[in-house]
């Protein structure tokens, strides 16, 4: 009787565990290639129109011009980019909590949860223009904490929303040991709600990270401190400085994206070894 043979893993084959590593690699490196491709032809295609066209520079300046003004504003945007940065990031810390906590809350009882869904659905619903202004004229126009609030207003109701979601999922079989166990509400949002609705928390702050900069970006508009990214592209766009406006939207838009990039890092290092 022949012993059957078994398919050679990958200690019998030499280099055979190295190979991974590279291959993964070069895997990453490549999806990178297309958008990248598809930016600068983008660009080139941008100043090709506006040139052979004739665009004017209100409607749309040329790539060239906007870098131009990047070079020669580089020390302002970083300065104003940092301004914004802190603003969307101190509103996103808060929003974040207080999401959370209050989706615990609403967890914990469903009269709770009738009486807290309502208003934060209803503070979705306030546009960030109403805003801005009337906490400009409460708090001051030389302090950033109307803009903080804006921005906590706005990434609150995301936050909420999803984890109140995760929330609720909670398997039957858990929900009777914990009543079994004569477990507080506490102990039950710490040991089997809070787990279990990390993937949906996680969710919300990753759709939350990028609001908070267009909150903290639109609230800038609307009076207070000329040192954010806002009230530059207003101020620019104002004066007749097109070019210069596009270099201030550019570096928000590179401030977008590492909010974005920063809370899908976050979400999967939370969610690391999490199986569905």
């Amino acid at each position: 009787m022949s012993t059957p043979i078994s398919a050679p893993t990958s200690a019998a084959v030499p280099g055979a565990a190295g190979v991974r590593g590279p291959a993964r690699t070069v895997t990453g490196a490549a999806r990178l290639l297309p958008p990248i491709a598809l930016g600068i032809a983008a660009l080139v295609m941008w100043e090709v129109v506006v040139r052979v066209a004739g665009v004017p520079a209100f409607l749309l300046p040329a790539p060239s011009a906007i870098g131009v003004q990047i070079g020669a504003l580089f020390p302002v945007l970083v300065s104003t980019t940092a301004v914004t940065g802190l603003n969307a990031l101190v509103g996103l810390v808060a929003g974040f909590l207080l999401g959370l906590v209050a989706a615990i809350v609403a967890a914990s009882s469903r009269l709770v949860a009738e009486l807290t869904t309502p208003v934060v659905l209803a503070a979705s619903a306030m546009p960030i223009v109403a805003l801005a202004p009337v906490f400009t004229t409460m708090f001051g126009s030389t302090t950033e904490i109307p803009r903080r609030l804006v921005v906590t207003i706005v990434v609150t109701v995301p936050v909420f929303i999803s984890s109140a979601r995760g929330l609720r999922q909670v398997r039957p079989v858990h929900d009777e040991l914990m009543t079994s166990l004569a477990a507080t509400p506490w102990q039950r949002a710490r040991f089997v709600r809070l787990p279990g609705a990390v993937p949906f928390i996680m969710t919300g702050l990753r759709l939350a990270a990028p609001a908070a900069v267009i909150a903290a970006l639109v609230a800038e508009y609307f009076g207070g401190l000329q040192n954010g990214l806002g009230s530059r592209i207003s101020a620019a766009a104002a004066n007749t400085a097109y070019a210069r406006a596009w270099a201030f939207v550019a570096a928000s838009v590179v401030l977008g994206l590492l909010f974005h990039f920063g809370g899908t890092l976050v979400e999967r290092l939370a969610t690391r070894g999490r199986t569905a």
